[in-house]
């Protein structure tokens, strides 16, 4: 049975078919977060260290981290701050010397520029996992070195020198030429985690069943492990959640073992709770004396005050009960058991930050 591992210095997440699936939090990644990529400039991590908690609270058991940030100041000043192979192999060591202060969470170091991925690779402490390489011969001759040498599973993305095909046997034809290259480098097949590439379903109706059609190719005549950027199928979409929720569950029903994701839902903002709060006023509703905002938005069904695990997580929790990898429900009792009560503080549902053990 394949089996991908990845290590922290004290904890292992076990890719599988036979083993729950592998949530990689994604939210460390400037890439659209202008907040945070300005952090990233300052030198403040605090952001950082903190998605790393809340997403490990919610349930990841892999931690992407993207060292991908665009300095504009720094660049105004050195022009070398242009050239993202000067900017990126720093930032990305300390990104993740940053993250392993605060978690032993197992990492994912993502990066399209070479010397970030060796940085990561020096300083991440166990078995992390590589994101990425590609069906590029460059890239292929840069990559696949670096897997050997620091004998780490590699994410292999299934595009090459023509670009991504909307054809789905292009894209296994490279997810093999992959594979077969990895093994000239006495690379194993379960070190390698192809991603299908999923496309958006708004813009191509047959999206997700050629994902379900990859799935199990990838699984029956290769026997790779799968991820994917899971919001993907639903861009440019209402209620992306509900799209989410639905593919996720039928994603793993037919082999993807793995997503890169957000499993954090967002708390409720002060705008979007000051609006409720008048329409709730306008209304003529009499809230009980006291009450808390986080009360205030159990009842109303904004969500929570407070970062919590996602509606995917849910989604994720419940397929792996029903596909057998969570024995005797265990965990699907233990995310919607209700905290302890804390004062007017209301019910609600977390996510666990349970580990996989080798």
């Amino acid at each position: 049975m394949t089996r991908t591992i990845i290590e922290s210095q004290t904890k292992t997440a076990i890719m599988g078919f036979d083993q729950p699936f592998t949530v990689i939090g994604e939210r460390i990644n400037p890439t659209g977060r202008k907040i945070l990529n300005a952090e990233l400039e300052a030198g403040d991590f605090s952001r950082v260290q903190a998605d790393a908690i809340a997403q490990v609270e919610a349930g990841a058991t892999v931690l992407d981290i993207n060292s991908g940030a665009v300095f504009s100041n720094k660049m105004a000043e050195d022009p070398r701050y242009a050239d993202n192979n000067f900017v990126e192999p720093d930032l990305m060591r300390q990104l993740v010397e940053k993250v392993q202060e605060v978690t032993d969470c197992p990492l994912c170091i993502d990066s399209s520029v070479p010397g970030a991925l060796e940085a990561g690779l020096q300083v991440a402490k166990g078995r992390p996992l590589l994101n990425s390489v590609t069906g590029e011969e460059e890239r292929l001759e840069i990559v696949l070195p670096l897997v050997k040498k620091y004998n780490v599973p590699v994410v292999a993305i299934s595009n090459d020198d023509t670009g991504i095909s909307e054809d789905p046997e292009v894209r296994f034809a490279v997810a093999k030429k992959i594979v077969e290259r990895a093994a000239d480098f006495g690379i194993p097949a379960h070190d390698i985690v192809v991603d299908p590439l999923v496309m958006p379903i708004g813009a191509m109706g047959t999206a997700g069943l050629q994902v379900f059609e990859l799935n199990n190719r990838l699984r029956n005549e290769l026997g790779v492990n799968t991820t994917c950027g899971a919001s993907n199928i639903s861009f440019g979409l209402p209620n992306r959640h509900g799209i989410n929720n639905a593919f996720l569950p039928m994603a793993m029903a037919t082999g993807m073992t793995s997503a890169i994701m957000n499993p954090i839902a967002l708390p409720v903002g002060p705008k979007k709770l000051a609006e409720k709060k008048a329409e709730v006023e306008a209304a003529g509703i009499i809230l009980p004396e006291g009450m808390d905002d986080e009360a205030f938005c159990q009842m109303f069904g904004l969500g929570s005050t407070k970062a919590r695990a996602g509606k995917e997580m849910e989604a994720i929790r419940a397929a792996n009960f029903l596909t057998n990898n969570d024995e005797g429900g265990a965990e699907w009792i233990k995310f919607n058991k209700p905290p302890a009560a804390t004062g007017e503080g209301g019910r609600g549902r977390r996510g666990s930050g349970r580990r996989r053990r080798a």
